[in-house]
């Protein structure tokens, strides 16, 4: 029993004096290792904004009008302004306006209330129906006459004239091109002070800032109504992130 005590604890102290020659060797060669290189710095960028802008005449119009009846009940008052409505639509397809371009904007049928009594709520008198249509005008140059003939066929409600463009997306594509070159314009004058050269591009974002005009209000004329389509300005804003190089 002895010896085996003996033996197992000069094992021990085997064991013991390794571990410590391992720390003393091991410690010292690892603080002698250079640091690592310091990792990279992010790439400079020149951050710049791009505007580009085009004028294209407007392709067609759209009008609102309609009509609204009044009548004790509601059924009266449908009745008689699904005759108005049809006496419009017979007007424009006069004006050789397609039926697919005439679509139902709006359409309510809501109480006619009296004037307040004292002490009382106002009471229901009648109601009132409100047909409304957007009327898509491909010829442009038909826009006075076909309002007129809404007018003169009963229209109660004039409405608006929009003018607008259905080939948007690609008129607005060469103002983006205008953008993209103002912008690289830009930030060569940029990267020229700071002694830098642009590399790529590393993003781009944009702000369309075409705003449609505001619709032109529709009155009653005696003749036919006087109206000039004009041009639009198509503009559009970039935001362009350049990498550079030194």
């Amino acid at each position: 029993m002895a010896a085996s005590r003996c033996i197992r604890n000069r094992a021990i102290r085997a064991a013991l004096l390794a571990v410590s020659l391992f720390f003393v060797t091991a410690l010292p060669a690892a603080a002698q290792q250079p640091p690592g290189p310091p990792p990279p710095l992010p790439p400079a960028r020149i951050i710049v904004t791009g505007s580009g802008s085009v004028t294209a005449p407007p392709d067609y119009a759209e009008i609102a009008s309609g009509v609204t009846t009044q009548a004790k009940t509601a059924a009266a008052a449908s009745d008689a302004n699904a005759k108005a409505m049809a006496a419009l639509n017979t007007a424009l397809k006069t004006d050789g306006v397609a039926a697919e371009d005439i679509q139902t904007l709006r359409f309510s049928v809501s109480p006619v209330y009296g004037p307040p009594q004292q002490n009382n709520p106002p009471k229901v008198v009648g109601f009132a129906v409100a047909n409304e249509l957007a009327v898509k005008v491909r010829q442009i140059g038909k826009v006075g006459a076909i309002l007129d003939s809404l007018i003169q066929a009963g229209a109660t409600d004039s409405g608006s004239v929009q003018f607008l463009h259905s080939n948007m997306s690609q008129e607005l594509d060469q103002a983006r091109q205008k953008a993209m070159a103002d912008a690289r314009r830009k930030a060569e004058l940029y990267a020229q002070g700071s002694g830098l050269k642009l590399a790529g591009v590393a993003w781009v974002t944009e702000v369309p800032a075409y705003t449609p005009p505001a619709p032109m209000a529709a009155r009653a004329y005696a003749a036919a109504v006087p109206i000039a389509a004009g041009t639009d300005t198509l503009s559009v804003q970039i935001t362009v992130g350049f990498e550079t190089a030194p």
